[in-house]
């Protein structure tokens, strides 16, 4: 009698493989001016050699990109996967200057953030806002569907806004806003 689907699949289950793959998932590296060297790559991406390995290119990503955006820095490999690497604690001392500008600029392209300065309207229609603003980086239009996902109190009076595109802007203080800005602005308070 042959082997059932269900037997089959059994017998391809590595039990020691999987729990090899779970205890590297697990160990947490810290990576710092001893154990790593970054270099900037030819195609303007960041290198990573490190514990014996090298990787061509590694992800840079904050694990508190809003509250902390210079602890807790996650090195990844640049995959689909983006299984971590390893960990840089403090970006201003755990790196020399040359890295930590290295990996400020790749964060600074991952989490280009615009500030909303002043907005000049925002219009609601069927189910989308469509905002007109100036930003730190100059005049934008972008639109953003009305449901809760789009904009984010992240404190009181500071907010994050992701548009269609999944493009994001911020609100550091509405407070500061003049009473016609926030009558724009009322439907997401």
């Amino acid at each position: 009698m042959g082997l059932t689907t269900f037997q089959a699949a059994d017998d391809d289950f590595n039990l020691e493989q999987m729990e090899e793959e779970t205890e590297e998932m697990l160990r947490l590296r810290y990576l710092n001016r001893e154990n790593a060297v970054f270099k900037k790559t030819s195609g303007g991406f960041v290198s990573l050699d490190t514990f014996g390995e090298h990787y061509d290119r590694v992800r840079v990503v904050r694990s508190f990109p809003f509250t902390d955006p210079t602890h807790y820095i996650s090195i990844r490999v640049a995959d689909e996967k983006s299984k971590e690497i390893g960990m840089i604690l403090d970006i201003g001392k755990d790196v020399d200057a040359e890295t930590k500008a290295m990996l400020e600029e790749q964060m600074n392209l991952r989490y280009f953030t615009p500030i909303i300065t002043k907005i000049k309207d925002i219009k609601d229609e069927y189910g989308h806002a469509y905002f007109d603003v100036e930003t730190n980086e100059g005049p934008c239009k972008f639109v953003i569907y009305m449901n809760s996902s789009s904009v984010v109190h992240l404190t009181d009076t500071r907010l994050l806004i992701t548009d269609l595109d999944g493009n994001r802007f911020e609100i550091p203080d509405y407070s500061k806003f003049s009473a016609k800005e926030l009558k724009k602005l009322d439907l997401f308070l």
